[in-house]
């Protein structure tokens, strides 16, 4: 189990939802808070509940995830672990519904978000002495969402980051985790939370999902996806016949290069 007494963490989308229950979920195991998100109010409300702070932050702006890692360690003197949830749904596909500005919203939140976050983040960790960043992905990262194709393709990026990124991090004494939770009862579901319970169909709290991201952390592993189902435990996903993070062998020079690539 990860040591979490004093640590400081910083959750984007730590507002409301998976955020703020992971919150809680770590300063009940002592660590001290620093809560980054649009909803100042929302944020401000659960920081004050836990002693933590609040910095607004949009994280499809490189900068403002920067200002909220400067803002932990002006606060805590040290950054020990990230937890990047702060994400949206589409709900459109490719045919006539689809509107080019939202699926650019889509990824600068899903994606960009994600990359600017642990490019912010890895810097802080390393003068921590290492440290853990968490990134809630979906289980539509690891399956086909019919309903919801763009979001499923950000969420599948994120997957691939975590797995692409585990192998150069651990120099640094740093793990990377993506969360991969079904349906969970969120601000981002709420719209079709009756429906679902109408057809039987079980939704994972956010406190569920939370406790899934602790394990992931306490795990030590890196480069891993935890699927999060009702009525399952978690665990990492198994990419059968796929080579994981620790099997990677690096390319022929000629395809790191450009040449020979088709």
């Amino acid at each position: 189990m990860r040591e979490l007494h004093g640590a400081a963490v910083l959750i984007t989308g730590g507002a409301s939802g998976i955020g703020a229950a992971f919150a809680r979920a770590v300063t009940a195991r002592g660590a001290r808070v620093v809560l980054a998100d649009l909803d100042e109010a929302a944020g401000e409300t659960v920081a004050a509940e836990l002693g933590g702070r609040f910095v607004r932050t949009d994280v499809r702006r490189p900068e403002d995830l920067a200002a909220a890692v400067a803002a932990t360690e002006e606060a805590y003197g040290r950054l020990d672990l990230v937890h990047l949830n702060a994400g949206l749904g589409s709900g459109m596909t490719l045919g006539e519904d689809f509107d080019p500005e939202r699926y650019r919203l889509l990824v600068d939140a899903n994606v960009h978000g994600v990359v600017f976050g642990v490019h912010a983040a890895l810097p802080a960790l390393r003068r921590a002495g290492g440290g853990a960043i968490v990134a809630t992905a979906s289980l539509s990262g690891l399956t086909p969402f019919p309903g919801d194709p763009l979001y499923a393709a950000s969420k599948h990026a994120v997957v691939g980051l975590v797995r692409s990124l585990a192998e150069s991090l651990a120099a640094d004494g740093i793990t990377i985790t993506a969360l991969c939770p079904g349906f969970t009862d969120t601000p981002l579901v709420a719209p079709f939370a009756g429906a679902f319970r109408a057809a039987g169909f079980p939704l994972l709290t956010a406190e569920e999902v939370a406790d899934a991201a602790l394990a992931a952390v306490d795990g030590g592993g890196s480069g891993e996806a935890w699927v999060v189902q009702p009525g399952r435990t978690a665990e990492p996903y198994r990419f059968r016949g796929v080579p994981g993070p620790a099997e990677h062998q690096a390319p022929p020079e000629s395809v790191r290069s450009g040449d020979g690539v088709r």
